[in-house]
């Protein structure tokens, strides 16, 4: 039996939980701030998987989260002090997902 931690988008967030619960599975959703842009993401919980169910659940999760492209403005610093702020494009969406052994699962 597995637990999967997904980190996904917001974006993409509620397809993915929608699906994965059409799919019979459990899901518990919890609001999480990503370290580098400060984005908002979901962290999904699902509880309780198979095995044998595992790459079904990762099919889930990628076919309903997807990598995108946003400008975000950085700021670099002059030798004399003065700040400048420029765009510069990062990879933001996609999931990022852990798979881990579960000793014992009960729901009472």
């Amino acid at each position: 039996m597995k637990l999967i931690l997904a980190i996904v988008s917001n974006d993409d967030s509620g397809a993915v939980s929608s699906a994965l619960t059409r799919g019979g599975f459990s899901v518990t959703k919890l609001a999480t701030t990503g370290g580098f842009l400060m984005a908002g993401n979901m962290t999904l919980l699902i509880c309780g998987v198979e095995d044998e169910k595992v790459d079904e659940v990762i099919g889930i999760i990628a076919k309903h989260s997807r990598r995108r492209t946003q400008v975000v403005p950085s700021t670099s610093t002059m030798d004399v002090g003065m700040y400048s702020s420029f765009p510069v494009e990062v990879t933001v969406g996609g999931s990022t997902i852990f798979v881990l052994n579960v000793d014992r699962f009960e729901k009472v």
